[in-house]
């Protein structure tokens, strides 16, 4: 088992927004599978299907949509797709830091 040393916006700040504002935990599940994958958004880009995220993260496919879309619509995740079919490609952004 490896540990994983949090932002502690994430904690502090995200996770209530999220959660509780927003009323979409998974959401932030969604986001923080994703940072992980992406050792903590050092790598740009992480490839993963809806299914791939909804098995790792023990949420339904349809959940997982709906919380890409919305961290999509709230600026802290970028999407891209070369085709409709081919599997996203997902960048985690950090807007509370700079350049994030």
């Amino acid at each position: 088992m490896t540990s994983v040393r949090l932002d502690p916006y994430l904690v502090d700040s995200l996770l209530p927004d999220l959660t509780g504002h927003d009323h979409r935990p998974s959401a932030f599940l969604v986001y923080l599978f994703l940072w992980h994958a992406a050792g903590g958004a050092r790598k740009k880009g992480v490839a993963c299907s809806y299914q791939e995220i909804a098995m790792r993260t023990g949420l339904a496919k349809r959940t997982v949509q709906l919380a890409v879309a919305h961290l999509a619509r709230r600026r802290l995740l970028a999407v891209a797709q070369a085709t409709l079919t081919a599997t996203p490609v997902y960048t985690v952004l950090m807007p509370w830091k700079r350049g994030g």
